[in-house]
């Protein structure tokens, strides 16, 4: 006997009730330049897939009769408590796919008492964010050529009191994005014959776009013209704009001079997790960028545990990346993650519904995440350990 797997149609908000189902609502509700900047990833995109698919290989072996009829899911992440183990990555241009970009971001993050982070190349200030967003926050730090630019950052988080800086380290060039390649997907978006029809037969994202807050990089504007006045493409903005030499003793430096708390964003090898340690990270993210950058290589959950048995008595380990469940958060921790984060699952439904979709995302991942817990038999995270999961 076969089973079909059920594919509901997905039409309005109401119909999400999965991180799936936002991507639908999403893809009908944006040009599709914009949507598959969002969903694409490098090459063949099998990594992308990976990253997803790698939790589905370890099942979950649950306790019963253990008296879980109260959970807490809460823990500490850098210093600031969070009401989940979840975060919700840093990602770059979000008032593109929605025109409430980062601010619907940040208050869902607020009011969920999540991290959140903001990409150097986000649509929203630093400033602003740090003024009116009470919430723990970082700020994803793209390293320049430009090295005043490199500064004015740090200075500037500094002054909005974020309360971490994320350092990637995975983009010292940009992965080959075919699909953005293909769909002419720029920063600000440029009309071309190839294209237009797909903004015009999407008025409400298209006049969004053209007649609210102008489009503006502002935590770059102020030293590059590249994605405020100037459409570029991210590939030629990666390849040009940051710098390629960047290394271990640049991010010793950016450390020295931020002085906070620390994140390395990007690491996948026991190596150099090792190195970050010895370094004097506070945390690391075990990231391939959402298979946006080098296809062909490891899923961050297929790596999590040798990292996390090499260094994790030493520095806070997230797993980021493909998570669209509640139990996939489950699996992160009980391999010894701290929590496990992800963009697209945020950027999905904020792309669907603005505010209101990333507020439904993430009270239904809030309440997988609770209900996966009580069926599990624990009450608290650090009850979830290794003793719970069974590779197939």
């Amino acid at each position: 006997m076969t089973f079909t797997r059920y594919s509901p149609k997905v039409r309005k908000l109401a119909d999400c009730q999965k991180i799936a189902d936002f991507r639908e609502l999403a893809r009908r509700r944006l040009p599709f330049p914009v949507f598959h900047y969002i969903d694409g990833a490098a090459d063949d995109e099998a990594t992308r897939r990976r990253n997803t698919e790698a939790y589905g290989e370890v099942d979950l072996v649950p306790d019963v009769l253990k008296g879980a009829d109260t959970v807490d899911p809460s823990c500490t992440i850098m210093g600031r408590a969070s009401s989940l183990p979840l975060m919700l990555s840093p990602t770059a241009l979000q008032r593109i796919f929605h025109w409430q970009g980062e601010r619907a971001v940040a208050k869902e993050a607020e009011r969920h008492g999540l991290w959140f982070g903001i990409s150097s190349l986000s649509t929203v200030s630093i400033e602003e964010i740090g003024a009116n967003y009470a919430g723990p926050k970082m700020l994803q730090y793209y390293y320049h050529k430009d090295r005043g630019l490199n500064a004015a950052l740090v200075e500037r988080a500094k002054a909005a009191k974020f309360d971490a800086i994320t350092l990637t380290v995975d983009t010292i060039v940009s992965g080959n994005r075919e699909r953005c390649k293909r769909t002419g997907f720029s920063t600000p978006p440029r009309f071309t014959p190839a294209n237009v029809l797909s903004y015009a037969m999407h008025p409400a994202w298209a006049l969004n776009f053209l007649f609210r807050e102008k489009f503006d990089l502002p935590n770059l504007s102020t030293h590059v013209e590249a994605g405020s006045g100037k459409a570029v493409s991210i590939q030629d903005y990666f390849n040009s704009m940051l710098d390629p030499a960047l290394n271990w003793q640049a991010a010793e430096q950016l450390r020295d001079d931020w002085g906070g708390k620390f994140c390395l964003k990007g690491i996948m090898s026991v190596g150099d997790a090792r190195r970050a340690a010895d370094m004097g990270v506070d945390a690391i993210m075990v990231s391939n960028h959402g298979g946006r950058q080098l296809d062909g290589s490891r899923a961050p959950f297929d790596q999590l545990a040798e990292i996390v048995d090499a260094v994790g008595d030493r520095v806070e380990v997230i797993c980021d990346g493909g998570v669209m469940r509640g139990s996939h958060v489950l699996k992160a921790l009980a391999t010894g993650a701290k929590a496990a984060s992800g963009g697209r699952l945020y950027l999905y439904a904020l792309a669907a519904a603005g505010q209101a979709g990333v507020a439904r995302a993430l009270d239904l991942l809030e309440a997988e995440i609770r209900r996966d817990m009580q069926l599990m038999g624990v009450s608290r995270v650090e009850q979830l350990t290794r003793e719970h999961l069974r590779g197939r």
